[in-house]
């Protein structure tokens, strides 16, 4: 018996003991489905090294049955590309004159309930929550996923400022841009430029945590239309995305042609390379 189970069963206050029982399931549950994750992770990578299935089993002093049975089933490993056990999606609140109350564009609040799906489907535990109308959130925390600009947080804007590669910009007069450093690049929305066009720019990228014990998942577009397009990348090529970059730090920008109507995705497609910033940091 653990010293943690063992602690939980002296407790002596019913009421206290279900509180605990119930949190250390969930805990436990968790970690069952990282372990789960982590080890079909390992399978496939032997596998892609150029290792049979019965070498690996043979090594591991399992049978091939169950190799193939942990390549195939449990939580895929490009999940942990969102997070690893439990993810917090947090969206922006607005503030709405009319209501005379905090809101959340459509927009934004589909991209959140997608990200939410998302995550679940990789077996990760999912919470919700917001960007206050302030600005202010509280990016240390572990599993942070947040889709927010920096014209709406200076939180989210001090953590785009630490992308060594991309950056955004917003000249006094003139409207929002993403600025590709390694190229001068300078990319706009459709909406803000003549001839205008339903095109808008997304940012997807893995940036330190402030208090640097950690990383936050970033997702903005210049408008909310990029937005939903960096998800619709998300949901549709997670795989790629996790095997070119895994859990590194990194940062690219997104192309998201979409129906004016809806603000729903039509095309999307990357306009720069997955930046590592280990990488770029020593180029």
């Amino acid at each position: 018996m653990s010293d943690e189970l063992q602690r939980i069963t002296a407790i002596d206050d019913p009421y206290l003991l279900l509180r605990e029982v119930t949190k250390r399931l969930a805990d436990a549950q968790q970690e069952v489905t990282e372990l789960a994750r982590l080890r079909r992770r390992v399978v496939q990578d032997l596998h892609a090294q150029g290792l049979s299935y019965a070498q690996i089993a043979e090594k591991a002093g399992l049978s091939r049955g169950r190799i193939h049975q942990i390549r195939h089933t449990g939580p895929a490993p490009e999940g942990a590309f969102l997070g690893a056990g439990a993810v917090t999606v947090a969206t922006p609140l607005r503030w709405d004159g009319e209501k005379k109350r905090p809101v959340v564009a459509m927009a934004d609040m589909n991209s959140g309930k997608r990200l939410e799906e998302l995550a679940k489907s990789y077996g990760l535990a999912v919470s919700s929550g917001h960007v206050l109308v302030s600005g202010e959130i509280d990016l240390n925390r572990d599993g942070l996923i947040v889709v927010c600009g920096p014209g709406m947080s200076d939180a989210m804007k001090d953590l785009y400022a630490q992308d060594p590669v991309l950056s955004w910009e917003h000249p006094e007069g003139e409207p929002w841009a993403l600025v590709d450093r390694c190229t001068g690049t300078a990319y706009h929305a459709g909406a803000d430029i003549e001839p205008r066009r339903p095109h808008d720019v997304g940012y997807l990228g893995r940036l330190p945590r402030p208090d640097g014990n950690g990383s936050v998942l970033a997702i903005a577009g210049i408008h909310t239309a990029g937005s939903l397009g960096v998800v619709h990348l998300l949901t549709s090529d997670l795989n790629t995305l996790w095997g070119q970059v895994g859990e590194r730090h990194f940062s690219t920008l997104v192309s998201v042609e979409y129906d004016p109507e809806t603000d729903e995705p039509q095309s999307v497609e990357l306009l720069c390379p997955l930046y590592l910033h280990d990488e770029e940091a020593t180029a």
